[in-house]
């Protein structure tokens, strides 16, 4: 087996990049998605928790390459009629940008789930109390259920975040040059994919440890003070 990169290594180090920039990109849309989700599902409202479960079961229910190839391509006829609409020509949308509109729905309806349960498992007095101490009902969000949802969240987000970081491979398809597109024109100019398919995957686990670090010192940080119990 050959190991030479020959010279795709500055192009992987891009992808490896570009990897990067979207599955946190993705996560910063996800997570706010996942919050409104999990709070319309669990608002007293019933048009609110209709939306809520219509968007977690709708968009879990479809495969997340299909979203990415949705986004991408149904959205071109609707841009371009918009931008001829607004006089600024044809309106396109990236790669990049679909990327990040996919995965992050996915992801968002996924945390919804986890979110949702969090705020379940906070227990009802807590809020009791609050409002027997004269706090507003922004302030118990903020400083009362906020706090203690992202504690318990935490380790669902985690694993979350680590299937996303996979999912951004499912991007290549609409040409974005992130790993696997990377490795694929390697592969194609090569010759070699044994090397380039095994150096793509040594990344990926990369990317994973570093990600389950950063994760659990997050982890760590979110569980001061609390004592978990040993029974």
């Amino acid at each position: 087996m050959n190991f030479d990169l020959s010279g795709f290594g500055p192009a992987l180090a891009a992808g490896t990049l570009m990897t990067v920039q979207l599955a946190l990109s993705a996560l910063c849309l996800g997570l706010v998605l996942g919050l409104l989700g999990a709070f319309a599902k669990t608002s007293p409202y019933k048009p609110l928790q209709w939306l809520g479960g219509t968007y977690s079961t709708l968009v879990r229910g479809v495969p997340e390459l299909l979203w990415v190839l949705l986004i991408y391509f149904g959205t071109v006829n609707v841009l371009r009629e918009l931008g001829e609409r607004l006089g600024v020509g044809s309106l396109e949308l990236g790669p990049f940008t679909a990327g990040v509109i996919a995965l992050g729905l996915c992801f968002g309806a996924y945390a919804t789930e986890v979110f949702r349960g969090a705020i379940l498992a906070i227990p009802k007095g807590h809020r009791e109390a609050g409002l027997a101490l004269g706090l507003s009902k922004g302030r118990i969000l903020w400083q009362l259920i906020l706090p203690q949802m992202w504690r318990i969240a935490m380790p669902g987000l985690g694993n979350l975040f680590m299937i996303l970081m996979k999912d951004t491979a499912l991007v290549s398809v609409i040409g974005l040059t992130e790993i696997m597109r990377q490795s694929q024109i390697a592969v194609t100019s090569t010759k070699q994919p044994m090397t380039f398919y095994l150096v793509a995957a040594i990344i990926y686990l990369g990317l994973t440890i570093v990600s389950m670090i950063g994760l659990h010192f997050l982890e760590k940080r979110a569980t001061r003070g609390f004592v978990r119990s040993t029974q």
